[in-house]
């Protein structure tokens, strides 16, 4: 079984990719931000230590983690961002290890794990790991047509993610998804040999 690593910045079309990759390559896709938020629910495996850590403020009535109001704790201290990932990532990283296992012994012949943070979480799980490349035009006026997000809030999540520089010397390959995507199309055809 071959792990193909997906990565890139919000809007680069990462999803459009991983559909595809699913579609036509019958891929089994992970999403690593999914199964934190599973891992994250009350009764899994980080809620009492988050809970424990941040304190019930963070809770919606029902007990589970309001993830908005988590968010807004961490980011405006990045103390607080490192401990919820020193409390998450090993969970998660566990999990997917557990999950490409099995997923292998079922006999599925490509596992596709993506997350924004591949690079720096999870890397190390892969066989290839592939960049999603867009120009800053095309990830703009994604996000504005499919999420509505303004100017301002665009670029304070850019502002938070890795680097392109960065993306592009942790990966293997780069796939430029700012044209057409029958071009992307052709680019992964090209480079995923199975």
């Amino acid at each position: 079984m071959k792990v193909l690593g997906i990565t890139g910045g919000v809007g680069s079309g990462k999803s459009h990719v991983l559909t595809f990759l699913k579609e036509e390559y019958r891929a089994h896709v992970c999403q690593m931000d999914e199964v934190a938020r599973r891992l994250q629910q009350k009764g899994s495996v980080c809620y009492r230590d988050i809970v424990d850590h941040f304190g019930t403020d963070i809770l919606e009535a029902d007990g589970q983690i309001d993830r908005a109001r988590l968010g807004a704790v961490v980011f405006s201290d990045g103390g607080k961002l490192e401990l919820l990932n020193r409390i998450v990532h090993p969970a998660v990283l566990e999990q997917v290890r557990r999950d490409i296992a099995q997923k292998g012994a079922e006999g599925i012949k490509l596992y596709v794990l993506e997350a924004a943070l591949l690079p720096d979480v999870g890397g190390e799980l892969c066989d290839e790991l592939w960049y999603v490349y867009a120009d800053e035009e095309a990830r703009r006026s994604r996000l504005k047509a499919s999420r509505g997000y303004t100017d301002e809030k665009i670029t304070q999540m850019i502002k938070r993610q890795p680097t392109e520089e960065r993306f592009r010397r942790a990966c293997t390959a780069v796939i430029d998804n700012s044209g057409p995507f029958e071009d992307t199309m052709r680019q992964i055809g090209d480079k995923l040999r199975l």
